[in-house]
């Protein structure tokens, strides 16, 4: 805890805002509250901008995607909803697949993604992707080796194709530690409102971990192009993560900055 609180901290903590955000927690923690009450202030300000990008994409009828990979309990969920809370819903889309159909395993891989593109003016958030096929499904078995290359083989130029599109692309990997992993996991399966999220998956990532680093690294190798980087985001403390996120996105897409809303 700080030695001295100044006359700027007591006056947040002296707040609707501030006493929730000291009362929220057990036990009381000053610190913990102050720098909640800066990431709200800061939330806000990103969230502000978001709409000037969304507003400028609509009146330019400009596409953007928004992918979101990572491990399980990354954050991902909880970023895109950050990103998405304040913006016009009748512009964008969240994308989060199920597992393919039977007939969706019959066609070309990428198919039921092209499917879920932007139309103009509209912003989509994947809630993972197409490069489900890089990490998830090679190391749970889930598709052929020969998919897998297949898959790496054609994911560049498809981008390719997304970008000579006119489509902006930008594409965030959150990244955490095992040992935050398996804490998120252990609040997860105590909390009744969250026990949901947990899946078959989720119960074999720990003991999968170092076989989804080697298929992480190499989809890094093959896919972070100059045209098409990744970004990753060290997401071990979700409100230092949400920044990050909202403020690499803002910075990918060149947006009039001055437009008014």
């Amino acid at each position: 805890m700080r030695n001295k609180l100044t006359e700027s901290d007591l006056k947040k903590l002296n707040s609707k805002k501030g006493l929730l955000a000291l009362l929220s927690k057990d036990p009381l923690n000053v610190d913990r509250a102050l720098r909640y009450l800066d990431y709200q202030k800061k939330l806000t300000k990103l969230q502000t901008e978001l709409i000037r990008l969304q507003t400028w994409a609509i009146n330019n009828e400009e596409r953007i995607i928004v992918v979101f990979q990572g491990r399980d309990a990354a954050g991902k969920g909880g970023a895109i909803r950050r990103v998405t809370e304040r913006i016009n819903p009748r512009h964008m889309r969240i994308v989060a697949l199920p597992k393919p159909t039977k007939d969706e395993k019959s066609q070309w891989y990428f198919q039921r993604y092209v499917e879920q593109l932007p139309k103009a003016g509209e912003m989509v958030f994947f809630d993972r992707s197409w490069y489900n096929r890089a990490v998830v499904e090679p190391v749970n078995g889930f598709c052929t080796q020969k998919e897998y290359e297949v898959f790496m083989n054609q994911v560049n130029e498809f981008e390719r194709m997304i970008l000579d599109s006119g489509i902006h692309l930008v594409k965030i990997y959150m990244s955490i530690s095992k040992r935050e992993q398996a804490k998120r996991f252990a609040e997860i399966k105590s909390d009744p409102l969250k026990q949901w999220k947990m899946t078959k998956l989720d119960e074999k990532a720990q003991d999968l971990w170092e076989q989804y680093t080697e298929f992480k690294n190499a989809m890094f190798s093959k896919t972070d192009t100059e045209a098409s980087p990744w970004k990753i985001i060290r997401a071990n403390r979700k409100t230092e993560a949400r920044v990050n996120v909202i403020n690499h996105i803002l910075e990918s897409i060149p947006y009039d900055k001055d437009l008014e809303i």
